[in-house]
Parts: C-alpha cells; sequence; structure tokens
C-alpha cells in the first residue's frame, strides 16, 4: 500500500510558474512508475506528465510539453511537477499516483493509488 499527499497548488498568473510535489508513505516509492495528472471542472481527467522507477525515462501529455518538467527523489520519496509559463487553461485539480509498472504510464489505468490532488487556479 501506497498513500500519496500532494502539495504546492495555489493561485498564480498566466505565465507564472509553480511546483507540486508528491510525498509517498507505506513503501519506497522507488519500486513506482509516478505521474501528474489533473481535472478540470466539467472536464475528464487528463494526463499531464510520468516518471520511470528510476527518473530516467518520461512522458508528457502534449498540452504541457516544453512546460511542464516531473522529477523524482526516491531517497526522499517525493516527485516533483515545475511547471512554467502557466496559462488558464492549467487550471484544475491535479493528482499523483503511483503504478507498480516501472516505465512512465499515460493512462489513468496503469495507476493503482491515488492522491486527493491539490487545486492550481492561474488567472489571467
Amino acid at each position: 500500500q501506497v498513500q500519496v499527499v500532494e502539495s504546492g497548488g495555489g493561485l498564480v498568473q498566466a505565465g507564472g510558474s509553480l511546483r507540486l510535489s508528491c510525498a509517498a508513505s507505506g513503501r519506497t516509492l522507488s519500486r513506482y512508475a509516478m505521474g501528474w495528472f489533473r481535472q478540470a471542472p466539467g472536464k475528464e481527467r487528463e494526463f499531464v506528465a510520468a516518471i520511470s522507477w528510476s527518473g530516467s525515462n518520461t512522458y508528457y501529455g502534449d498540452s504541457v510539453k516544453g512546460r511542464f518538467t516531473i522529477s523524482r527523489d526516491n531517497d526522499k520519496n517525493t516527485v516533483d511537477l515545475q511547471m512554467i509559463s502557466l496559462k488558464r487553461e492549467d487550471t484544475a485539480v491535479y493528482y499523483c499516483a503511483a503504478s507498480p509498472r516501472s516505465g512512465p504510464q499515460g493512462s489513468s489505468y496503469s495507476y493503482d493509488y491515488w492522491g486527493r490532488g491539490t487545486q492550481v487556479t492561474v488567472s489571467s
């Protein structure tokens, strides 16, 4: 069992930056691929970014490529999402998730453990 908790969300102006963090407990994160997803009001959950066990492979959703960076620190059991050049359409609840697979996963069905989410609001 893995518990994940997101933090770092908040209100930011368009063009600004935020760094989200995901802290895990229960089991070491080093055996889980990790991902970030988001869900805006009235929309389906959307894949944002994923990272492999080791951190050597990453995968991004088309809408965030070049603006978001996912990273992990297995010693600290944390996964971060650095977001720059934020747009209003990035406004959503952001979720961290853990998958028992080794490579980065783009489908939410690959993830077994989810956090409760952190709100990111981008204002114009």
